[in-house]
């Protein structure tokens, strides 16, 4: 049955837990809701933090409202425990914690579950893997007075994270400027041909340097991984210009390769001629020496025979020599005096008809055994460049 059913004769249940048997509220028809300060001071009383009511605590030296050394030791055993458990925090991997004791720098701390007295320390988390990336632009004045405008990108990592967070008031706004300076720097002592061509790693190198310097001097706590030359260009009202002279730079670098390619082709071939030919020079040097030599012998051993016999070794002599002359003529033309006819020999068609390999014996007049010295020779060249010898006999004296 409900607490307010009716029909219930008076005897109705106070839902907030008072009993309308013997209790003060016995007899009464009105019913509210219960007292929230008489409900407070039951609370604080079982708590023994003293109260109007709730046995002991409502009499002796509480009575003034005083809280109990109990009470005390639990409200500050309890923030204890909250102290205590708020000073748990976690540093990830790839991070480093910085403690600051009362705003001044402590220790720093790796990855991993620490603890740090909380209100008293406090820990901020660097990331020291992570790599970062900077762009520097600008139009710049090279060394030559010209104006160009350079694009830089700078990666960077934190490697103190100490000297981050203390040394300088802005690191990022540092090595913007730092990289800034450096750049210019060198710009300027470079000419617009060489930033735009050929010096575009150099002016990249020079930069870095610089740049390492300046942050090592100022302890800024970053680390430059890499510097990326993007690009350099010449202001808008000059840059066809500058496209022209530089597509005459690729040209001639083009036109050097090419050439020295050609050199190393040329190169071994007319070494080799050459060497040929200093072969071939030497082994005519060795015949020509031979064949004097040869020939010394030769008449070294003829000098003997030539005392000894010389009209028969002058003809022996003469008649060698003959043969030699007419050896080396395709045309003999045979004139004798006191003759009015020429005798014509082709010796060329004649071995050319025969099939002859050899070349015959000179031919001689009829009832001639041999040349006598009083015969002529004359030799004659026809029209084909050949050479002929013409013969004529002269009777003796």
């Amino acid at each position: 049955m409900a607490w307010n059913e009716p029909g219930n004769s008076g005897n109705d249940r106070d839902p907030w837990g008072s009993n309308n048997k013997g209790g003060r509220n016995s007899g009464s028809k009105d019913q509210g809701p219960p007292d929230l300060d008489e409900a407070l001071k039951n609370l604080m009383g079982k708590l023994g933090l003293g109260g109007g009511k709730g046995g002991k605590g409502g009499s002796g030296s509480n009575a003034g409202g005083s809280l109990p050394a109990k009470g005390v030791g639990f409200v500050v055993g309890l923030l204890l425990v909250v102290w205590f458990i708020a000073g748990f925090y976690t540093v990830k991997e790839a991070e480093r914690g910085v403690i600051q004791r009362f705003g001044a720098y402590h220790s720093e701390v790796t990855s991993g579950l620490h603890w740090r007295p909380a209100l008293i320390d406090t820990v901020t988390n660097i990331d020291v893997n992570n790599v970062s990336t900077m762009q520097t632009t600008g139009f710049m004045l090279t060394e030559d007075e010209n104006v160009v405008r350079v694009e830089l990108g700078v990666q960077y990592r934190i490697v103190d994270p100490r000297a981050y967070m203390f040394n300088v008031e802005n690191p990022e706004s540092s090595l913007s400027q730092i990289t800034d300076s450096a750049l210019r720097y060198v710009i300027g002592h470079n000419t617009m041909d060489n930033i735009l061509t050929v010096g575009r790693e150099e002016v990249r190198q020079q930069t870095w340097e610089i740049v390492d310097r300046l942050i090592e001097r100022y302890n800024v706590g970053l680390s430059v991984i890499d510097v990326t030359f993007q690009s350099a260009r010449p202001p808008e009202e000059v840059r066809d210009a500058f496209d022209d002279a530089i597509r005459a730079q690729e040209d001639e670098e083009r036109f050097i390769r090419e050439a020295e390619a050609y050199a190393r082709e040329i190169e071994p071939t007319a070494r080799g001629r050459v060497r040929r030919m200093q072969q071939e020079a030497q082994a005519y040097k060795e015949q020509t020496v031979l064949r004097a030599q040869g020939e010394v012998a030769r008449f070294n051993e003829l000098l003997p025979q030539y005392q000894a016999a010389p009209e028969v070794t002058r003809q022996r002599i003469f008649l060698e020599t003959l043969e030699r002359i007419y050896a080396n003529n395709a045309k003999i033309f045979i004139d004798t005096e006191g003759n009015n006819n020429l005798m014509y020999l082709p010796l060329d068609q004649i071995l050319q008809n025969n099939g002859r390999a050899t070349t015959p014996a000179p031919m001689l007049p009829t009832g001639q055994n041999s040349v006598s010295p009083n015969t002529q020779q004359r030799s004659s060249t026809d029209t084909n460049g050949r050479t002929a010898t013409r013969t004529s006999s002269r009777g003796s004296n």
